[in-house]
């Protein structure tokens, strides 16, 4: 079997959590931030799951996730 390409633009992205799961960060952090609050921009530098929905298409991109 020849080995599969990974995306590179998802592998920035994405990565996977100890159990398995795809954590993403969040958007609207990168600029235009002095008119948001501290309060949501402190929110938005969490990270978060990816939904169930989306996670498939993305381990298709990722094949050694």
């Amino acid at each position: 079997m020849p080995k599969l390409k990974t995306r590179k633009a998802a592998a920035k992205r994405f990565r996977a959590t100890g159990s398995g799961k795809i954590v993403r960060r969040k958007a609207f952090k990168n600029h235009l931030l002095e008119h948001k609050s501290s309060n949501k921009k402190r929110k938005l530098s969490k990270t978060v799951l990816v939904d169930e929905r989306d996670a498939e298409n993305v381990r298709l991109m990722l094949p050694y996730l």
